[in-house]
């Protein structure tokens, strides 16, 4: 009888199609609202999302809504979504002063930003709360990944306060600039890889943690939303934000694909405070 019952529960359990499930940096199972309680302390959060993940954007949406009820007016958001010259437009929408499809047709918006994005910008239009554009222009981003970041220095002043402070320290021995350039089918320039386009996104993690950082007032708490690569294994954004303010306190997310999410892979282990684990057979945003 006793082996009927454990059989019976092993077959239910096993017919369970779950849209996620949770892990600590161990890869511990843990609940939604133990994660939300952990991270609750930290000066910024970084979520880390699979750009075309529907469950990844709605645990952004729920996570965000979690924080504001108990940092309330504290809560700041921002997203590598939105580059730093579309800010003017984004404060003005932000304070109500034109309609939503004015916005839209003004600002550089991603394909997805309809269904995946504009949810949380909402969120903050609706409750007061700044959203922060803090990615880098593509079109200087563009120009590292041709012709290296000393092209910066060309920029006027204008331009350059819509990027990271120069020069910026760039390490290409840290892991996540490392690994660019072994990456399979990473592009090339002459037959040989690409040695700028990791400092492409080195200028854009430096430009995302100086704007963090230049709207993190003492008290506030930051929300900040971004490709998984920029904040994983805690470097990327997380390095140069250490850099220009030591001491400040971060709480990561992350989102995984699994074929199997019963357990955490040991590759997806440590990546992040929290990994979000979602069936590879999930649908995709676009």
């Amino acid at each position: 009888m006793l082996l009927l019952v454990v059989s019976v529960s092993l077959i239910s359990f096993r017919s369970d199609k779950p849209a996620y499930r949770l892990y600590d940096a161990d890869g511990k199972n843990v609940k939604y609202q133990k994660m939300i309680e952990a991270v609750g302390s930290a000066d910024v959060v970084f979520f880390g999302e699979l750009h075309d993940n529907p469950i990844a954007h709605w645990l952004e949406y729920e996570v965000t809504a979690d924080l504001h009820k108990t940092a309330g007016e504290r809560l700041v958001l921002g997203a590598e979504m939105f580059e730093t010259d579309d800010q003017l437009v984004l404060n003005e929408y932000l304070s109500n002063r034109y309609e939503a499809d004015k916005f839209e047709a003004e600002v550089k918006l991603w394909k997805n930003y309809r269904t995946d994005y504009k949810p949380l910008v909402e969120f903050a239009r609706k409750n007061g709360l700044p959203f922060i554009a803090t990615n880098i222009p593509r079109r200087y981003a563009a120009m590292v990944s041709s012709r290296g970041l000393e092209v910066l220095d060309s920029l006027t002043a204008g331009a350059k306060e819509l990027i990271a402070p120069l020069p910026i320290s760039y390490d290409p021995e840290l892991k996540c600039y490392k690994d660019m350039m072994s990456m399979h089918g990473m592009p090339a320039m002459g037959g040989k890889p690409n040695e700028n386009l990791p400092r492409a996104q080195a200028i854009k993690d430096a430009t995302m943690a100086h704007f963090i950082i230049m709207n993190l007032e003492q008290g506030r708490q930051f929300i900040h939303y971004n490709g998984a690569y920029h904040s994983e294994n805690y470097l990327g954004i997380i390095h140069y934000l250490k850099l220009y303010r030591p001491g400040i306190t971060v709480a990561t997310i992350t989102t995984v694909l699994q074929d199997d999410i019963e357990t955490l892979q040991t590759d997806n282990t440590g990546l992040a405070d929290f990994i979000i684990a979602i069936p590879s057979t999930m649908t995709r945003t676009y």
